[in-house]
């Protein structure tokens, strides 16, 4: 059976570490013809490369690209360098995520709100325009949102964080009606996963948390790199406007939750 990857160029943001080099490592190892990967900073990325060289994985297909997410110029630069590279850009996840401060709404630094909101709301639809300007629009393609299941459900401390993952949520709803049926539009949304970012709800109990959901352990960055997968590809080709839980059973599986 196809992959429904083969073939097809991919841009990763926050495609450094986590969920998003993990994401970019399965695209390859199904066939994809190019991705880049995007980080600010060039450090990162240098230690993307070598970590996908170290697996094995073809670097001419990978194309390393220093671009903050919530900048708009670097948006635009980053995916024309994909097309001009690769000679497309038909699938776009948008990864890159930050939590700066956590703290109760009536509490949390407005400065920090501001920059969560910015880099998880509004970058992931400036990269979307990018990619339906430069090429989607006239080629078709396909993006995917890296949500959250706070987004679904409030929690102690991550009311700023789980606010955008919600509008992210909606936003993913929204863009499927609009850009269909030349783009489809769907998103994830992951309970804990042993990342760097979700370092402060599990580091300090991994066991505990592990309980907290059905499964009994905690996610890893590949069990959402496949879910994501399985959304860029064509085996999904009559799938549009869903967020998929990657989430160890905790809003299917949970009384009172979902």
């Amino acid at each position: 059976m196809s992959s429904g990857i083969e073939g097809k160029v991919a841009v990763i943001t926050g495609g450094s570490r986590g969920i998003g080099l993990a994401v970019a490592a399965q695209l390859l190892d199904l066939g994809a013809a190019g991705v880049a990967i995007t980080s600010r900073r060039t450090g990162n990325l240098e230690e993307a490369v070598a970590q996908l060289k170290a697996e094995g994985k073809d670097l001419e297909r990978v194309l390393p690209t220093a671009a903050r997410a919530d900048d708009d110029c670097h948006a635009a630069r980053a995916i024309r360098e994909a097309i001009e590279r690769f000679g497309s850009c038909d699938i776009l996840v948008n990864n890159a995520g930050t939590n700066p401060g956590a703290g109760n709404l009536m509490e949390v630094s407005r400065d920090a709100v501001d920059k969560t909101w910015a880099v998880n709301q509004r970058a992931p639809l400036v990269w979307t325009q990018e990619a339906w300007a430069q090429w989607m629009g006239s080629h078709g393609g396909c993006v995917v949102n890296v949500a959250s299941v706070g987004g679904v459900r409030p929690a102690p401390l991550l009311g700023a964080y789980n606010i955008s993952k919600a509008a992210l949520i909606y936003m993913t709803s929204q863009l499927a009606m609009e850009l269909a049926p030349r783009v489809r539009v769907n998103a994830v949304a992951p309970a804990v996963i042993k990342t760097r970012l979700s370092a402060m709800l599990w580091e300090s109990d991994p066991v505990g948390t592990a309980r907290l959901h059905p499964m009994q352990r905690l996610g890893e960055p590949g069990d959402v790199a496949r879910a994501v997968a399985f959304l860029c590809s064509e085996n999904a080709s009559w799938i549009t406007g869903v967020t998929l839980p990657v989430d160890g059973g905790v809003l299917g599986a949970t009384p009172g939750m979902g």
